[in-house]
């Protein structure tokens, strides 16, 4: 993609940001014309935008909504729920091309159905139902498209229109050529010619007559196949090709597929005992593939049925998926996902401060002085100078100080204000709200407060799942509300800021809290704990309970709870983070879930440690200790082993075994350990050796390792080795 798109993409981002804030208070006060005109200005930006890179389709869906606020700021028609609505869907419908053109460079190819149906949302009308889904359903293949898509496969893989022209009899008087018009169509893929009527005999021919149907497949738009037609479309018919129409082949690779179907054999093999590894293994290996590809669109699916497997505790669901790859189960086209979801591709781009930059200039200014110093010692050194060790000393202790104001530097570069992970949840709260019949009104502080980009990215997935159980758990309804004596609109807040090295962030809303009994009714009847441990437990360890695997006290299974899928989530992400997760919970007066995250998960002070000769990094702000212990020390525990460390037993983990490693390495006679504190509970892992320690930037895992359990990331060693870290969280669950 060349610079110019790379622009176009980011204000695109921004106009939308924009657009949905103002659309979004708009609905709220009808009556803002300054959000009006704001929301306005956005969408002809847009457009023009789109029109200025000939993205004709783009430009034609948001001219759609462009004319509906046009009409609002008239007055011609009212700001409703449902004008609303359908701004907000071209929204999400740019915002999807947008990720594409980031992607390719280019709109997909079924971009003009998907502008006419934006386009259809305003040519309704405000007597239309708001909750129709207005989106034109994809017409299956019948008579001579069904033809034409069977008998040429290779071009309707590529196709985007397909056209069937049938020239009037008398044309070649009015001089028009039914070849040459169909030859020069744009993206012509493939053309079959058949007569209208079966051919006479030769004596009875008339070859001033035209007797011919043309049928084409065109790579080109709908759009732009009606521009080349425009003066015979009564003669034409075309119909654009949505995906479910074409049943594109898979992009596999043979390796993949067979990669692919060694995961379903895995699966078929599964019996319970090893089911939850089986599963996320060929889980993670499917998915990791088409991520590698840079396919989310179906990557997405396939870690949704690997989470349904997990929680159902069966392999149906995920087996299912990978067959509806392999056997190109093509999907019927759903509604725009809308911005803000989990789906959105995550920005590639950073706007930085300038003085930020400068900073770093100078910077390598003194770290060419600091090179220049240090190149000085070497030619002493070969001169023959003696008693260098002092000046060397100095000279490196100059640079390891210019080395870590660098690496804070670079790391002040990737930061982003958790704006840009806030701004994402007003809309997504109207939607939720509204499907529950629950008016909720979004308050967020701190916005301002920075953040390394890999924490505000990842921040969303875990404040998502915390929000909807706020809204579907813990917020009651507006008859239970006002029963009360609450207001009718609940309120929820997101609150960040910075705690020392940390960052905080706050969910809290008003609800009616947590039931603890509830909890620990469910708790018992899950056998989450026994009976002697819940009667020993503190409120606030029984609360700290739902953010147990599988913990659920909704009644029955919604589309946002109820499957036992979610706070267990929110702590495995946070951790992962490097964070932890805390709550708080006052009956009837509502909840409060704070994130304690480090200001960067890039730069990380890493203990080496080996084990079979190998060697990994573990972080060091989870190391509680390490100590060297006899044989005797360490018990067998049924399958699992364990040492008993200040009147506590605690777990031990051996990395050997938990690595499958087989390579050499002394372990000596007696067993080092490293305590580390994961979830708060201490475990002991069992390495041979305990080695250096130092900073390092952690590089996340690329590729097929992509969420690979038991590691976190890898760095470089100084003699150039890769060094894997562990994620400690994975290894002791």
């Amino acid at each position: 993609m060349n610079e110019f798109l790379e622009q176009f993409v980011i204000e695109c981002r921004e106009q939308v940001e924009q657009a949905t804030a103002d659309l979004l208070a708009l609905e709220k006060s009808p009556s803002n014309i300054e959000r009006l005109d704001s929301a306005f200005r956005a969408f002809h930006s847009l457009k023009g935008g789109a029109g200025i890179v000939d993205f004709d389709a783009m430009a034609e869906a948001v001219h759609g909504a462009e004319d509906g606020l046009s009409y609002a700021r008239k007055g011609t028609i009212a700001i409703s729920p449902t004008l609303i609505g359908d701004c907000l869907a071209c929204l999400d419908q740019v915002i999807q091309w947008v990720d594409e053109i980031a992607r390719s460079g280019d709109l997909p190819k079924d971009a003009s159905k998907e502008a006419a149906a934006v386009v259809a949302r305003f040519s309704r009308g405000e007597r239309a139902d708001a909750g129709i889904d207005q989106r034109p359903e994809v017409k299956q293949p019948v008579g001579w498209l069904a033809t034409i898509l069977a008998e040429h496969p290779d071009a309707a893989r590529e196709a985007q229109c397909a056209v069937r022209y049938t020239p009037g009899a008398d044309c070649f008087f009015s001089q028009e050529d039914p070849l040459a018009r169909i030859a020069g169509l744009p993206g012509l893929l493939i053309v079959d010619v058949s007569p209208v009527h079966p051919w006479p005999q030769l004596c009875d021919l008339d070859p001033f007559q035209c007797n011919l149907v043309l049928v084409a497949l065109s790579s080109a738009s709908e759009t732009e196949i009606r521009k080349a037609l425009a003066d015979v479309l009564d003669r034409c018919h075309i119909e654009a090709l949505g995906e479910a129409v074409r049943r594109p082949a898979s992009s596999l690779s043979p390796d993949a597929r067979s990669l692919f179907e060694a995961q379903l054999a895995l699966l078929e093999s599964t019996v319970d005992d090893d089911l939850a590894g089986k599963v996320a293994s060929a889980g993670a290996v499917v998915a990791n593939v088409f991520l590698a590809q840079g396919d989310n669109s179906l990557a997405v699916p396939i870690e949704k049925a690997t989470a349904q497997s997990l929680a159902e505790a069966q392999t149906a669901p995920l087996a299912s998926a990978i067959k509806a790859i392999l056997f190109e189960e093509a999907a019927k086209p759903g509604p725009p996902v809308p911005f803000g979801t989990e789906h959105e591709t995550a920005a590639r781009t950073l706007r930085i401060d300038a003085g930020r930059v400068d900073s770093l200039v100078d910077l390598t200014a003194e770290l060419t002085v600091a090179k220049n110093a240090i190149g000085h010692v070497v030619a002493l050194a070969q001169n023959g100078e003696e008693g260098l060790e002092p000046l060397l000393k100095q000279r490196f202790a100059v640079l390891d100080r210019l080395i870590g104001e660098l690496q804070q530097g670079v790391l002040a570069l990737r930061v982003l204000p958790l704006r840009h992970v806030f701004q994402r949840f007003p809309r997504l709260l109207r939607e939720i709200a509204a499907g529950l019949d629950k008016s909720v009104d979004l308050v967020t502080e701190g916005a301002e407060t920075e953040a390394d980009k890999a924490i505000v990215e990842m921040l969303f997935e875990p404040l998502l799942h915390v929000v909807r159980n706020a809204i579907d758990h813990g917020i009651e309804d507006k008859v239970r509300r006002l029963a009360l004596g609450k207001p009718a609109v609940a309120k929820l807040g997101l609150r960040g800021y910075r705690e020392g090295e940390n960052v905080v962030v706050e969910i809290t809303d008003d609800g009616q809290g947590i039931n603890v009994e509830r909890v620990r009714q469910v708790a018992l009847e899950r056998g989450v704990v026994t009976a002697e441990a819940l009667a020993a437990m503190s409120e606030a360890q029984v609360t700290a309970l739902i953010f147990e695997p599988g913990f659920s006290t909704a009644q029955s299974v919604t589309d946002l709870s109820g499957r036992g899928v979610g706070m267990d989530v929110v702590r495995t992400k946070v951790v992962r983070m490097g964070g932890t997760v805390g709550i708080e919970s006052t009956p009837g007066a509502g909840t409060a879930v704070r994130f304690t995250l480090p200001f960067s998960v890039m730069l990380t002070r890493i203990m080496v440690v080996s084990a079979a000769g190998q060697k990994f990094g573990i972080p060091l702000d989870a190391v509680v200790e390490t100590l060297r212990v006899g044989p005797d020390a360490i018990a067998r525990v049924g399958a699992a082993q364990a040492i008993v460390l200040r009147n506590h037993t605690v777990p031990v983990i051996d990395l050997r075994e938990a690595l499958n490693l087989h390579g050499e390495g002394d372990r000596g006679r007696n067993a080092v350990l490293v305590v580390a504190n994961v979830d708060g509970v201490p475990s002991a892992l069992r390495v041979d050796v305990i080695g250096e320690r130092f900073d390092a930037m952690l590089k996340p895992l690329e590729g097929l390792l992509i969420g690979t359990p038991g590691l976190a990331g890898s760095t470089l060693l100084g003699d150039g080795s890769v060094l894997l870290i562990l994620d400690l969280t994975e290894l002791c669950r």
